[in-house]
């Protein structure tokens, strides 16, 4: 049976080789890398959808805020949001907390998120090893610190139809309707399982970066395609890592970016 929810596109994704790369992540303060597996994903996720049933009590068709720029850790709250039935609501911009049952939040956005209506908090350090926050307030929960303690499998328990609401971001799209998306955009890029597609933004970017119906990440999670996730660097050297990275084709390149640059087909 074909996937009709996003929850679904990730289970089938990650079912077909769990030991594969599925992103591989450069952290724009350090320029380190990390590369976790679709299994070691999977055990984020199901960490993460086990905080927000458990830890946070949040029930399916809550809305969860994700004020968090593009990076490993915001792929992994969507996809746990997806897995438990609650409504990701991605910010729209860098400073934005948008309301909401819960809020997820980087370092910056903590006291705005405690301001706000959200009856829980979780602060994200974005630390790409994921280490904890280094200061994170009291009224807050620390995502590194809290996540460790739910197991590594997850049941779907509460996982949202095709027809529910699976995004808030400029409207409200259902699971079948991202889907649908997902595997037009596929098409038109002509992605299969032997890309490997390199999303390029910048530190601050919010994950309505990924589009406004994320089809930058579901389109090549439709294929199973790896990820490459990195800040925007100089043409050069941004050039030799997608090289070394083996990156079939771009998401992000600047405006003017020919079609064809080098080895890397740009996906708009």
């Amino acid at each position: 049976m074909s996937p009709d929810t996003p929850a679904a596109l990730w289970r089938s994704a990650a079912a077909q080789d769990p030991s594969r790369p599925f992103t591989t992540a450069y952290d724009a303060g350090t320029g380190g890398r990390v590369e976790l597996s679709y299994a070691t994903f999977d055990n984020w996720v199901a960490k993460t959808s086990g905080l927000i049933t458990d830890g946070l009590g949040a029930v399916p068709g809550e809305r969860i805020a994700l004020a968090l720029p593009v990076h490993w850790q915001s792929l992994v709250w969507l996809l746990a949001c997806w897995s438990t039935g609650t409504v990701p609501v991605p910010a729209a911009g860098p400073g934005e907390v948008p309301e909401a049952d819960f809020a997820v939040v980087d370092g910056a956005r903590v006291e705005a998120a405690l301001d706000g209506p959200a009856r829980e908090v979780v602060a994200a350090s974005l630390h790409p090893l994921g280490a904890p926050l280094a200061d994170c307030p009291p009224a807050a929960l620390d995502y590194s610190d809290e996540v460790r303690a739910y197991p590594d499998a997850f049941g779907p328990r509460g996982a949202a139809g095709p027809g529910d609401p699976a995004l808030e971001l400029d409207g409200v799209r259902s699971g079948a309707d991202l889907v649908a998306a997902a595997q037009e955009a596929a098409k038109r890029w002509m992605l299969t399982s032997d890309d490997r597609v390199a999303i390029i933004t910048s530190a601050q970017d919010p994950l309505g970066a990924l589009g406004g119906d994320l089809s930058a990440l579901l389109a090549p999670l439709s294929c199973a395609v790896p990820l490459v996730l990195s800040p925007s660097i100089d043409s050069a050297n941004l050039q030799s890592r997608l090289g070394m990275e083996r990156a079939t084709a771009i998401i992000g390149a600047p405006p003017g970016t020919p079609a064809k640059t080098g080895d890397f087909r740009v996906l708009s």
